[in-house]
């Protein structure tokens, strides 16, 4: 007899509010309860604090839940300063005071680290600067609405494509802040504002930078208006229509100063957002790895210099390897430009096998990796090939850490320092630093 499969009754969370006390928070910043020991998930929500939530998802391993109310509060609580807190999707630990934002994320690291090592560690000081007015970069979504007739100009809404306009964002540098009603007045006046994608902001000690890239070419008379709000505000303003290569239109080419060489750059380049915690990060590196004049060493993940650039003005030579060709010839440029004769930039994807590349046969004393949030797992296994007793990993994604963490600890290595930078405050954004020194 056929058997035909009848789906089972979907079950939906139920409406009714719950009482749950917060026990502690993941490493996404959400609060977590328990009940029968399956975890409830809860944005906004507080260790210590009990809260009235209402369920909006329910598996069989995990539910979340949406704070309706905090009836109980943590001392740690505060009121978020910014007015688009609620909604925009840029911040999510603005209610949580910015000293218990440090100490929650230097727990996040230090216990998934010990369990990785298998060992109690002592954390390195925290690498702190302002909380506010630190970020010197932004990209900013435009989006005309043609039902409406208006304009979208802001940051994207929590957990939604959305755009939410935004007056005033205290995290951004005070120069670029201040451009974020004149930029969508100016916008507003585009005569075809459809062809407007995203609006990138850079603040570098000449002023501050625009790409603005749109879909297409813009008629002559918006261009116009543009180069001539730029010009008057002392902008330096990039324009890229489409697929085509960005076009400097008016200003300098920029670049910062803040490690003790220049770093010239173009705006769709990587830099880091926060120069003041960059600057900290930068010279802990160095220290931690301890250089001498008769270095060699080797800078993975090395974008245009951060790191290569004031670690070649102490050692022997310096060898810097990056994915992007672009990025490899602004190195180069970059070390020009500091008469550096002992550095060098190569270009590999460092997630395929690099080992017929001729710096990946040579050996070096030290070895400094910074990759993106999906860690160094092509290159890392092949890491104590090259020799290094010291080598210093700088993280954005603790899991990554970890996991690259277990591959140089099976090569010997011995995780000797750890720290966290607190490069994005307000944010449950974590970037750390790792010191291993060869065992033995």
């Amino acid at each position: 007899m056929a058997q035909f499969f009848r789906p089972g009754k979907r079950t939906s969370p139920t409406s009714k509010h719950q009482l749950i006390h917060i026990e502690r928070m993941d490493h996404k910043g959400a609060g977590i309860a328990y009940q029968g020991g399956k975890p409830i998930f809860v944005d906004g929500a507080l260790p210590g604090e009990q809260v009235l939530v209402q369920l909006t998802e329910n598996k069989s391993k995990y539910a979340r839940a949406r704070l309706i109310d905090v009836k109980s509060k943590s001392s740690s609580r505060q009121n978020p300063f910014c007015p688009h807190y609620d909604s925009c999707g840029g911040c999510n630990l603005q209610h949580q005071a910015h000293e218990e934002q440090v100490h929650y994320k230097q727990e996040t690291l230090r216990q998934l680290m010990e369990k990785i090592a298998g060992q109690k560690i002592t954390l390195s000081t925290p690498v702190t600067g302002e909380d506010q007015g630190y970020r010197r970069r932004a990209r900013l979504s435009l989006k005309w609405d043609t039902r409406q007739k208006k304009l979208a100009f802001g940051f994207r809404k929590k957990q939604s494509n959305n755009i939410i306009n935004v007056s005033e964002c205290a995290v951004l540098a005070p120069v670029l802040e201040q451009l974020l009603v004149p930029l969508y007045e100016l916008f507003q006046t585009c005569s075809r504002p459809e062809k407007l994608g995203h609006v990138e902001l850079i603040a570098v000690h000449s002023g501050p930078v625009m790409l603005l890239r749109t879909m297409g070419h813009l008629p002559d008379s918006d261009i116009h208006n543009i180069e001539s709000f730029a010009i008057s505000r002392g902008i330096t303003l990039y324009m890229k229509p489409g697929a085509e290569q960005a076009e400097l239109l008016t200003g300098a080419s920029p670049g910062y100063d803040e490690t003790g060489v220049y770093t010239a750059f173009q705006p769709h380049h990587f830099i880091q957002v926060n120069r003041t915690v960059n600057q900290a990060m930068v010279s802990q590196a160095l220290q931690w790895l301890q250089l001498t004049p008769d270095d060699r060493v080797l800078d993975l993940f090395c974008g245009i210099g951060n790191f290569s650039l004031p670690v070649a003005k102490q050692v022997k030579s310096v060898v810097g390897v990056e994915g992007i060709d672009d990025m490899v010839a602004q190195g180069n440029r970059n070390a020009a430009l500091n008469q550096l004769t002992n550095l060098n930039f190569y270009q590999a994807n460092l997630e395929h096998d690099v080992t017929e590349n001729q710096w990946a046969t040579e050996r070096f004393d030290k070895v400094l990796l910074d990759p993106a949030r999906a860690g160094a797992k092509g290159i890392i296994d092949l890491t104590g090939q090259f020799g290094a007793e010291r080598i210093v990993y700088v993280s954005c994604d603790p899991s990554t850490l970890a996991r690259d963490t277990q591959s140089l600890l099976r090569q010997g290595y011995q995780l000797e320092k750890l720290g966290m930078l607190d490069m994005f405050p307000h944010t449950s954004h974590l970037e750390s630093m790792a010191l291993f020194v060869k065992g033995g």
